[in-house]
């Protein structure tokens, strides 16, 4: 399938499938819906702690690149797993602009690991940030108990509302811990309801720019 590198309205870029017409990120801004949705209300929440990280959606890099920035900063220790299906090759992520849209050219040699570390492999990029990635679909996934907080960043529901089913979302359900977060950009209806059949606490929060809200949900 054809991807191409389009700028986002923030000055970061993502990635543009025109067969099915969807991006990896908001148009809007990569940068910004990547911060607001799973730094500001999700990493942000287990803040002082040991964290465990699921990433559904490994894509781009960008959501694990922040997350180790922030880790960076604040020295919380950090355990990251992403999983993709279809990774992106080492010359498209060549071609994202993050590090410096981010001013983290000192991590620069970080992103480039990010994409170039063995899959099915825990590399520890520094003392308190490990990645582990994962080339699996979303339905082969059988963890249970692992995780703290999940960044929920599939393809949109109206690309493959398969991967925003009950199905789907009662696997994240046994993949977290007790009081585990799972956050994500999308916010219908039929998705929050899914998440609740599952067995999840579900919230409606304020949007990044573009998009007026975003769901939490809770396993309590």
């Amino acid at each position: 399938m054809e991807r191409q590198i389009i700028t986002t309205d923030d000055g970061s870029v993502t990635i543009y499938l025109p067969e099915m017409k969807e991006t990896y990120h908001s148009k809007f801004g990569a940068i910004q819906e990547a911060n607001h949705v799973f730094i500001q209300n999700g990493l942000a929440l287990t803040e002082g702690r040991p964290v465990a990280i699921l990433e559904i959606g490994f894509g781009t890099g960008l959501n694990a690149f922040i997350t180790f920035l922030e880790a960076a900063k604040s020295g919380q220790q950090v355990d990251y797993t992403g999983v993709e299906a279809y990774p992106v090759g080492p010359a498209e992520a060549a071609l994202l602009n993050y590090v410096g849209e981010l001013k983290a050219d000192r991590y620069s040699g970080v992103f480039t690991q990010l994409h170039a570390s063995e899959w099915e492999e825990k590399v520890v990029l520094t003392a308190n940030f490990s990645l582990t990635k994962r080339q699996q679909f979303f339905n082969d996934i059988t963890d249970t108990e692992c995780f703290d907080l999940i960044y929920f960043d599939a393809f949109g529901y109206p690309s493959q509302p398969e991967l925003w089913s009950v199905e789907i979302f009662q696997k994240m359900y046994n993949a977290l811990r007790k009081d585990g977060i799972l956050v994500t950009y999308a916010c219908r209806t039929v998705i929050k309801k899914a998440m609740q059949e599952a067995g999840f606490v579900t919230e409606k929060l304020p949007g990044p720019p573009g998009k007026r809200e975003i769901l939490r949900a809770i396993k309590l």
